[in-house]
């Protein structure tokens, strides 16, 4: 019976195929990221219910009657529709596909630019959304200095829209990365990817957000 030495078998190609599959550093950057954030807007939670405890029921009710529901889930529903869309920019990114190959009512052969677009222009929907209920809340005399309630609306809210912010200004980076490159490869589908979790993530918070703040009050 031959014996094979381990000297002989390291010296042999065939018997060193070893594959490691790496996680992408630049989603473990982003995951560990998005998790800080996650832990900040969690405190912004504890601050609202800490406030809601020690504020009297009566006049927290008097301040959260002035929301209007009907537009705010409205608002809402776009929002979370952009996540759909965005996930499609993220099918197209990974199918190297960047732009469309039909006319421009076909959405069904749209590619990451235009989905993305789409995504862009339901988030800038959502901010005008918002900007627009806070002209109306302060007309009607709720502001983030009248009441302990409007302080805490409008940070939550407020920080959550900066953040909103933060994900078009990215689309944009993403969008003009993708049209300077010369040839759409891994490196554009990476960052179309890891911005995605940032766009999911605000959208899960919103989501969040709005069932505390609009439907349990």
């Amino acid at each position: 019976m031959a014996v094979v030495s381990t000297a002989t078998a390291a010296a042999n190609p065939t018997h060193q195929h070893v594959t490691v599959n790496r996680p992408n550093p630049v989603s473990v950057g982003t995951i560990v990221w998005l998790a800080s954030e996650l832990m900040f807007f969690a405190a912004l939670f504890a601050m609202y219910f800490t406030v809601r405890q020690t504020m009297p029921a009566e006049e927290w009710a008097a301040q959260a009657d002035k929301l209007n529901i009907t537009f705010s889930t409205i608002n809402t529903i776009v929002l979370v529709l952009s996540s759909f869309t965005c996930q499609w920019a993220v099918f197209k990114a990974e199918q190297f596909k960047p732009s469309r190959s039909g006319k421009l009512y076909q959405f069904w052969t749209w590619g990451m630019h235009e989905w993305l677009t789409m995504t862009y222009v339901m988030g800038a929907f959502f901010i005008g959304g918002q900007i627009f209920e806070y002209a109306e809340l302060v007309e009607h005399g709720l502001t983030i200095s009248s009441s302990a309630y409007g302080s805490v609306f409008y940070l939550t809210t407020g920080f959550h829209g900066l953040h909103v912010t933060g994900g078009l200004i990215a689309f944009l980076f993403v969008l003009g990365r993708s049209f300077a490159a010369k040839r759409f490869g891994h490196h554009e589908a990476t960052t179309t990817i890891v911005t995605s979790y940032y766009w999911h993530f605000v959208d899960v918070v919103w989501i969040a957000l709005f069932a505390v703040i609009y439907l349990l009050q």
